[in-house]
């Protein structure tokens, strides 16, 4: 199961980094037209943000399995085994409440946006904000999904008891 998981994450991980690409390019764009042009629209420099929120909620989870997260392995490399598996669920069943408080408390904000269709308050911005908005509990989806992962791997590869 656990590898099911990592696989759907790996498989977003490499969306989101063309996500990231695709964030490079408009920036870089915005930038250009702004100062040699004089040119911006509302709609691009939105969807910049759109972007970035998009990439952090889903990267989480991807960050995650790679290994990418803060962890302060100066001290966690001292450890017995039997410590460092203390650590480490303790560590993914944290990760794995805060992901469902999150996805819990999200749930009505993104349903309060969709029910009044919610859009940009700057003339010629982005319509649909509530598509911005259930990006929350699904990028905490993947991060409970990818905390599991680390539950089920961690525990099935504990050291034996002596």
């Amino acid at each position: 199961m656990a590898g099911a998981i990592e696989r759907l994450i790996d498989g977003i991980g490499s969306v989101i980094l063309w996500v990231t690409l695709a964030m490079i390019a408009l920036v870089a764009t915005n930038v250009l037209l702004r100062y040699s042009l004089s040119l911006g629209s509302v709609w691009s420099q939105e969807l910049e943000w759109h972007l970035l929120a998009t990439l952090i909620l889903f990267g989480m989870s991807y960050a995650l399995q790679r290994g990418d997260n803060v962890r302060v392995d100066l001290f966690y490399a001292h450890h017995s085994p039997r410590t460092k598996l203390v650590v480490d669920v303790a560590s993914a069943l944290l990760t794995l409440a805060v992901a469902l408080i999150f996805i819990k408390l999200s749930w009505a904000y993104v349903g309060q946006s969709f029910s009044i269709d919610e859009k940009s308050a700057d003339p010629g911005g982005i319509p649909h904000r509530w598509v911005l908005k259930a990006m929350i509990p699904l990028g905490f989806a993947l991060l409970a999904l990818q905390a599991l992962a680390e539950l089920i791997r961690v525990w099935t590869a504990r050291p034996s008891p002596t």
